[in-house]
């Protein structure tokens, strides 16, 4: 069946890990009888958790789609993940939906991801609606949450669903609108029947829906001079008000409920049929025009030039790899060409497809405002767009934050490296905020990543895909050695074989130079005493020496060395010789010339709530670190701090301990310091040791 794009809605389910966003998510399917059985995270039935990793963790690792029909409108809905690890893919498919339910743990209230997800969609300009779920659960509190939910963002909450009962008593809610109880079979099947409001709820029921009318009012002229004058608005008067209120941000509606028993549901399936916004409501995309490189909007117009935004890319183990896409305008049709603005090529579209969870249904068509795939496309990857030929434009590229963690990547079994780098190169298909890279200072191979539970994903994903396994383990600090004296001396090669010999006579000066300069040679030969065609091969013989370093292996930096005299052989001389004489004298001198450590330093940047500040700042300082100054800036704290690279190695997962998971940071090389002389003796010993081994 072909939707219109008014009756299309986009929902992304958002919020804190563990919320019970993917439950609620079961439940909207299993009441719309988009599935057939109540799908549970706990026991990896879960529709919307199919990777193997998910239900090994119980959590979401990856948005995941599902599209079906509700009162003759099109619902795709999106379970976004809510561990701070996978942040980026939950903020992608945000900003591609077109209403935000924000779920909030009955329990547990908000949290850092409630806050950072609900602020991202105000960015945003999507219309917001609060689920307050899990109230079956011991210790939820319908009032309490709803505080602090008031107490954490500013807006106009109005509250739609009301609870019946508390914790396991939780039977139940009060629909507002309609004002009748809707009580549930303790069956989780979701069905109820409709009774009036019990007595004792009758008085803040009253209260609640006089809240509601006054705010629907106030969110419309004509309405709030309606209710001046008579006190009251029908039902299809508040549902006008209502939607109004929704798409211009000034009223959040509140509901709740619990996904695992399947109560509440209802409401909110309604509610995205009367009052979610469609892709005709939403404000325009922005675009580029890609000749004249002016900004372009674009509304659903499913009439107008293709134009649709590849927001995520999925590994399917059957079919290939799945590009997921909005269109953003325009229609396209199933077998035929497009072109790929951002590549500059051209893909063919073969079978599109409607995604249900794990499954795929094949649809001919896809307009303005819907979410498809399309499997196989040679050159697309994500935050690609795909536009009509005779219209490019490009979208922006996504926002990737920057990487959190890093871990060196040992292969298991020998010869594996190649292979290691061509699977997470598919991995990064999927997942745009995954890096990898060569240190050619410690030759690692390093992966990078958001966090300590993204990285451990991602390790198990090359087992399981691509039957490569290896170990991570803590990077190598790349420390750097170099001199605080001077000396001047002879490195001499001599050697008498039964043929021709070896002979290479130098005489050197070493100094230090400025921190940053790097490496000077100086040519001061004179009378010929070393024939010029040899004084390229000694410095060569010095730079030799220098990358492998003298005390503790590690590169040699800021040195000026002199070549000030010498001596040769007619015979025995060659490049060879003055090449290992001149390595010879370097690394004999540079022990004599009060040799450092180096060690990188970084400047951090950490952003923290004010109650964290000094918690964090004590930290900093038992690190070794620098506070160089505190900022704030919309009532979050920013402190810079510049600090050893050895002391932070694994700072993400410390950082999220002393901040309840409310901190953040970045983090790049600023500059070396020399070591601590207590430090230096035991990183040359370890170094000596490795080496050893």
């Amino acid at each position: 069946m072909k939707f219109e794009t008014t009756n299309i809605r986009n929902v992304a389910l958002v919020g804190h890990g563990g919320c019970g966003k993917t439950s609620l998510a079961e439940a909207i399917l299993f009441s719309a009888k988009a599935i057939d059985r109540l799908g549970k995270v706990d026991d990896a039935s879960a529709t919307m958790d199919y990777d193997p990793e998910e239900t090994k963790r119980n959590i979401s690792i990856s948005s995941s789609f599902f599209s079906f029909e509700w009162e003759q409108k099109k619902i795709n809905l999106i379970d976004t993940p809510g561990d701070a690890d996978f942040n980026t893919d939950a903020q992608v498919s945000l900003a591609v939906s077109d209403n935000a339910v924000v779920v909030v743990d009955a329990v547990g209230g908000v949290e850092i991801q409630t806050e950072r997800m609900f602020k991202k969609a105000e960015k945003l300009d999507i219309p917001k609606v609060i689920f307050i779920s899990k109230l079956d659960r011991e210790r939820a509190d319908f009032s309490r949450t709803l505080d602090a939910i008031k107490g954490a963002f500013k807006g106009g909450f109005i509250v739609m669903t009301y609870p019946i009962g508390k914790e396991a008593a939780f039977l139940g809610v009060v629909d507002l609108i309609t004002e009748k109880a809707l009580k549930y079979l303790d069956d989780a099947s979701g069905k109820f029947t409709e009774e009036d409001i019990p007595a004792d709820l009758k008085s803040v029921i009253d209260d609640l829906k006089n809240e509601m009318i006054e705010a629907i009012a106030e969110s419309d002229d004509e309405l709030l001079e309606k209710y001046l004058d008579t006190g009251e608005l029908s039902q299809e008067e508040l549902h006008i008000g209502l939607k109004k209120g929704v798409m211009n941000g000034s009223l959040i509606p509140v509901f709740c409920g619990s996904g695992i028993k399947n109560i509440g549901v209802n409401p909110l399936l309604n509610f995205f049929v009367s009052n979610a916004i469609s892709p005709l409501d939403r404000k325009p995309f922005i675009a580029k025009d890609v000749i004249t490189e002016e900004d372009v909007e674009l509304t659903a117009d499913p009439d107008a030039k293709v134009a649709a935004l590849v927001f995520k890319t999925i590994a399917d183990p059957y079919v290939g790899k799945l590009s997921v896409f909005r269109v953003i305008s325009g229609t396209i049709k199933a077998d035929s060409t497009i072109f790929n603005s951002t590549k500059d090529s051209k893909e063919r579209i073969g079978q599109i497809m409607s995604l249900m969870g794990k499954d795929q249904k094949p649809i001919n068509t896809v307009s303005a405002g819907d979410i498809a795939a399309v499997a196989k496309l040679k050159d697309t990857a994500t935050g690609d767009t795909l536009v009509d030929e005779s219209k490019k434009v490009v979208f922006p590229s996504f926002e990737i934050p920057p990487h959190i963690m890093s871990f060196a990547l040992v292969p298991k079994s020998k010869g594996d490296e190649d292979k290691i780098m061509i699977s997470i190169q598919k991995l990064i298909e999927e997942d745009p905020t995954l890096k990898i890279k060569r240190n050619d200072e410690t030759k690692e191979l390093l992966i990078l990543g958001m966090g300590q539970v993204h990285l451990e994903v991602i390790i198990a994903k090359l087992k399981s895909k691509f039957g490569v396994e290896v170990d991570l383990l803590i990077p190598k600090v790349p420390y750097k050695e170099t001199i605080k004296g001077k000396t001047k001396i002879q490195g001499k090669y001599k050697k008498q074989t039964g043929g021709k010999g070896q002979y290479g006579d130098t005489w050197i000066e070493i100094e230090p130079t400025s921190r940053g300069k790097g490496f000077e040679f100086v040519d001061k030969i004179v009378g010929g005493v070393i024939p010029r065609q040899y004084i390229p091969a000694c410095e060569k013989g010095i730079v030799e020496a220098m990358l492998s370093g003298v005390i503790a292996g590690y590169p040699v930096v800021d040195v000026k060395v002199k070549l000030v005299d010498g001596s040769y052989h007619n015979v025995d001389s060659s490049e060879m010789a003055f090449k290992i004489a001149a390595s010879m004298g370097f690394k004999k001198g540079f022990k004599e010339c009060k040799p450092i450590l180096l060690e990188p330093i970084m400047k951090m940047e950490i952003v923290v709530s004010e109650d964290s500040v000094g918690d964090v700042m004590g930290d900093l300082n038992s690190r070794r670190g620098k506070v160089a100054g505190v900022d704030v800036k919309e009532g979050i704290q920013i402190i810079t701090s510049f600090v050893p690279m050895a002391e932070v190695l694994t700072y993400a997962s410390e950082l999220r301990s002393i901040t309840s998971g409310r901190g953040s940071f970045t983090m790049e090389i600023d500059h070396y310091e020399e070591v601590p002389t207590h430090l230096k003796e035991k990183i040359i010993e370890a170094s000596q040791k490795d080496t050893e081994e």
